[in-house]
């Protein structure tokens, strides 16, 4: 016998997860996107024990417990990534932006990037593999990824990914190269690790302690937010962002019609932004 089909989450219940996502990480869920929601709170509400995600819902509403109200925002971040995502944008920093940043940095001058909404890892350390590639051997470079998930976050530091994982994207030479069997998956191997540091951090909120970076990666998660905070999060970003730095966003993303203080240069199949008063001749996207 069929099991019968759970009921989907009500309105009202509905309306308190939107909201407490909205004021606890800035992320819009629009009307029509009950079913993700059911869909990502279904295993929370079976391992509370309740009988659908409404009840799951009405009982995090009761009890007001931060811990679990905090596990619906992380189950509610989008974390889709693969090795080398979009893979023109890769290319475009290995022939253009790198060679650029490096023609105009001092050897001496280690080289900060930023992976900001890192997911599980893949882009993190598919930019480590491309950095161990592409800088010269003296130069030196340090990584920070950050995610609002705590849980994506571990997962991403422990570096351990399955063999389906490891099919989504990553060249056979690279597989060679830099990680290590272990058992049925891979671990990643200490080369990638020592330069990156990993850290949770909520783009929505106002950003601690961060050092002057020279490329921002802050790729496929602009999309979630309102344009006020779009607007906020850009600017923060500018703030941390050497005058003559890059961000690199997603390639459905851009800054115009939200911060006119960034300029578009196109590179091949890469669009990075820079502070506009750093304009030069280049090609303007």
């Amino acid at each position: 016998m069929t099991a019968p089909r759970t009921a989907a989450i009500g309105a009202s219940e509905f309306g308190f997860v939107s909201d407490l996502v909205r004021r606890e990480a800035a992320i819009v869920l629009e009307p029509g996107k009950e079913y993700l929601v059911e869909a990502r709170l279904a295993p929370l509400a079976r391992a509370a024990g309740t009988g659908s995600v409404s009840d799951y819902v009405r009982a995090l509403r009761q009890t007001g417990d931060h811990r679990q109200r905090w596990a619906v925002v992380e189950a509610l971040t989008t974390n889709e990534t693969s090795w080398f995502r979009d893979p023109g944008v890769f290319e475009g920093l290995r022939t253009e932006l790198l060679p650029r940043l490096q023609s105009v940095r001092s050897v001496h001058h280690t080289l900060r990037f930023w992976s900001a909404a890192a997911s599980t890892g893949q882009e993190v350390y598919s930019l480590a593999m491309l950095l161990a590639d592409s800088l010269e051997p003296a130069r030196r470079h340090q990584i920070l990824a950050t995610d609002i998930s705590n849980e994506v976050l571990e997962r991403a530091r422990t570096g351990r990914y399955s063999q389906l994982e490891m099919n989504r994207g990553l060249p056979a030479r690279h597989l060679v190269r830099f990680f290590e069997r272990s058992g049925t998956g891979w671990n990643v191997g200490a080369q990638l690790r020592r330069d990156i540091t990993f850290r949770a951090l909520n783009l929505a909120a106002p950003f601690v302690a961060l050092p002057t970076f020279d490329v921002v990666l802050m790729r496929n998660v602009l999309i979630y937010f309102d344009i006020p905070t779009k607007r906020s999060i850009l600017r923060r970003v500018r703030q941390v962002l050497a005058p003559d730095g890059w961000l690199v966003l997603g390639t459905a993303e851009s800054t115009r019609g939200i911060d006119d203080e960034f300029e578009a240069v196109r590179f091949g199949g890469l669009t990075a932004y820079r502070p506009a008063t750093n304009a030069s001749p280049l090609r303007r996207a």
